[in-house]
């Protein structure tokens, strides 16, 4: 048997109330369609999205991609939590580095837009720098 604290997050606080006991879990798993039958009678839903592609998780420093994602939602009193599985690779995020930023450097500096629009990724976009560095 195994027994799971239920808590219940409220306004960013959690709540215990209470324990469930699950009669069959004694490490040896437990029948799907009892466990599916317990997921409803809690109020727990559970959906496959099916035919993904790609889930991409954006950070100020880096994406992390999985090509290869499983993913699932599943309702809990009405709070939709979306459960992804699959290999997660890291990609570094290349500075997006306007248009109007190279024109400007580039007339500042009377340099092409590729040498300006590098020095501004060299300045991490700092307009002033990238001319000062280009001067």
């Amino acid at each position: 048997m195994l027994a799971v604290q239920v808590a219940v997050a409220a306004n960013n606080r959690v709540k215990v109330i209470g324990d469930l006991m699950f009669p069959g879990m004694g490490g040896r798993g437990m029948n799907p369609t009892k466990l599916k039958s317990m997921m409803k009678q809690m109020g727990i839903n559970l959906t496959e999205i099916d035919d993904v592609e790609q889930v991409i998780i954006r950070t100020l420093e880096k994406d992390i991609v999985f090509n290869d994602a499983n993913v699932s939602i599943m309702n809990a009193q009405g709070v939709d939590t979306y459960q992804i599985v699959g290999t997660p690779e890291e990609v570094a995020r290349e500075l997006a580095i306007p248009d109007d930023d190279v024109r400007l450097v580039a007339e500042q500096t009377g340099v092409s837009d590729d040498a300006a629009r590098e020095a501004l990724k060299t300045a991490n976009g700092d307009l002033a720098e990238a001319i000062l560095s280009l001067s």
